[in-house]
């Protein structure tokens, strides 16, 4: 499993409406081929910046498959309205875990 990755910067007034069209989208990643998990994280020092996390089997599997999907316009018709910044995006892999 490889993790997605991207750094969200949120206006300051669209919090509340960007926690609610995330939680909206959430069917969009359990539908999404080779998705295995998802889940938002707000910054507490910076409370403007989210992390999203999302699980995926291969990094194909979001750059080629979602990226190109009804699913990803989806997303992005949900959310992007909300952004201040273009989102930064990467993805890692697990090499040690300790739990």
């Amino acid at each position: 499993m490889i993790y997605e990755i991207a750094e969200l910067y949120i206006k300051p007034e669209s919090h509340a409406a960007f926690q609610a069209a995330v939680a909206e989208a959430v069917p969009v990643f359990k539908n999404a081929a080779g998705c295995l998990s998802m889940r938002l994280d707000r910054d507490i020092e910076v409370p403007d910046t989210y992390h999203l996390v999302v699980g995926w089997q291969t990094v194909e599997h979001h750059t080629v498959d979602f990226r190109g999907s009804q699913g990803f316009l989806t997303w992005r018709g949900l959310v992007g309205s909300h952004f201040a910044l273009p989102p930064k995006v990467e993805h890692f892999e697990t090499v040690v875990s300790g739990f």
